[in-house]
């Protein structure tokens, strides 16, 4: 990362921001959702901005990519689960909404931070 921080890139800031967004969004879910949707809701969440600062961590391009996939793979996760909430009446459409553009923009940046670290491995 040439000297520059995890906590300074966009994409670990967005994905802190929609986990925050999803602590705040699922806190009035049924008490009976704690141990079940909630709880998978908020971990999926952690893990986006989790695994960008353990990749940002690794030694080589190669195990920091690996992260940022999971990470990836956790915005999916993610969306799938809140679609389910809504289903089930636990999120409004709003709110939804709100929650799934603000994953549309992880992605896109998740998807240009992962090639900027496969460009590295081919320079390598």
């Amino acid at each position: 990362m040439e000297g520059r921080s995890y906590t300074d890139l966009l994409i670990w800031q967005r994905s802190r921001q929609l986990a925050n967004a999803v602590y705040q969004s699922t806190q009035d879910f049924p008490q009976k959702e704690v141990f079940g949707l909630t709880s998978q809701i908020r971990r999926s969440a952690v893990s986006i901005p989790s695994n960008i600062a353990e990749g940002c961590g690794r030694q080589h391009a190669k195990d920091a990519i690996s992260f940022f996939y999971i990470a990836r793979g956790s915005l999916y996760e993610l969306e799938t689960q809140l679609y389910l909430s809504f289903d089930q009446r636990f999120l409004s459409e709003e709110t939804l909404n709100t929650l799934l553009q603000q994953i549309t923009d992880c992605k896109k940046l998740l998807h240009g931070f992962i090639n900027h670290y496969k460009s590295k491995l081919g320079a390598s």
